[in-house]
């Protein structure tokens, strides 16, 4: 029912012309359908190479990860930030219409691990200037046929949107292409009922990640896959189903991922292993 995916930070970062010209040759032999691109500066890959190289091992283009690094912000930030974070934006819009992805997602609002109390009204100001940053970017995307999925990640890493439920608040009001992305890894942190919550993103579902709850292979935790996707199949999603997770060898990346020790054998087998049991439970 599901195309599968994986992201390639399970082996590499940067992910760079270089890295996908050798993962996706070995992502597509491992049986996979799909593969999501994050984008951490631009230039990293090349959109068309990209696309052909793709097509030429049978896979496709799942989704368009951002990445906000230190500096890219669309929320209590100085005019200059947020007009070069809406800029670097608009460049995953196309370059995810160039590759032939129909989502860019992730916490496109503020940067991984900026945390920072707010007021019941000085949230209701920070979405509100989220929408408005916002804005300009899902009108190109919109004309590109381009959605956009934010993403609620957990508290120590964002104290923007946690939740679903903050998440649908702070989408409301911008254009139907802006939706939700869906990482099982947050939600098994934060949400008392995450097969609750995802009924409640489902007419907002734009993409999908899942990883074990301890950042491993989907299915080699206590996380309900079962249930979970009992409840994905009656939101009417059809999107692919990408496995995120990051490689400890990088790092920066382990560091900002919190990666402090081998999460599977080998991140071969987190990848292969987690396909593997996904196929199992969606026939």
């Amino acid at each position: 029912m599901y195309a599968i995916g994986v992201n390639p930070w399970v082996w590499a970062s940067p992910v760079d012309d270089k890295a996908l010209a050798e993962l996706i040759p070995r992502i597509a032999a491992f049986g996979f359908d799909a593969v999501e691109l994050p984008i951490e500066q631009p230039g990293d890959w090349d959109p068309i190479r990209t696309r052909d190289l793709l097509a030429a091992h049978g896979l496709v283009a799942a989704g368009v990860c951002v990445v906000t690094s230190p500096g890219r912000e669309l929320v209590d930030a100085a005019p200059a930030v947020v007009e070069s974070t809406v800029a670097y934006l608009k460049g995953c819009v196309a370059s995810a219409a160039a590759v032939g992805a129909p989502c860019v997602g992730g916490p496109a609002y503020a940067s991984v691990g900026r945390t920072w109390r707010m007021s019941p009204a000085a949230r209701a100001a920070c979405y509100a200037d989220f929408r408005r940053a916002l804005a300009p970017v899902a009108e190109e995307a919109g004309e590109l046929g381009v959605s956009i999925g934010v993403e609620a990640l957990n508290r120590y890493e964002t104290s923007v949107v946690n939740t679903i439920e903050q998440t649908v608040e702070l989408i409301d009001g911008l254009p139907p292409n802006v939706g939700i992305m869906i990482d099982t890894y947050h939600m098994n942190i934060e949400e008392a009922d995450p097969y609750a919550a995802l009924a409640v993103a489902g007419p907002h579902i734009k993409h999908v990640q899942v990883s074990g709850s301890n950042r491993g292979a989907p299915g080699a935790d206590h996380f309900d896959w079962p249930r979970f996707f009992a409840v994905l199949r009656d939101t009417g999603y059809q999107g692919a189903i990408c496995i995120e997770s990051f490689t400890g060898e990088n790092e920066a990346i382990a560091v900002a991922a919190a990666i402090w020790r081998p999460l599977a054998p080998s991140q071969d087998r987190l990848a292969t292993d987690g396909l593997r049991y996904l196929r199992e439970i969606l026939g």
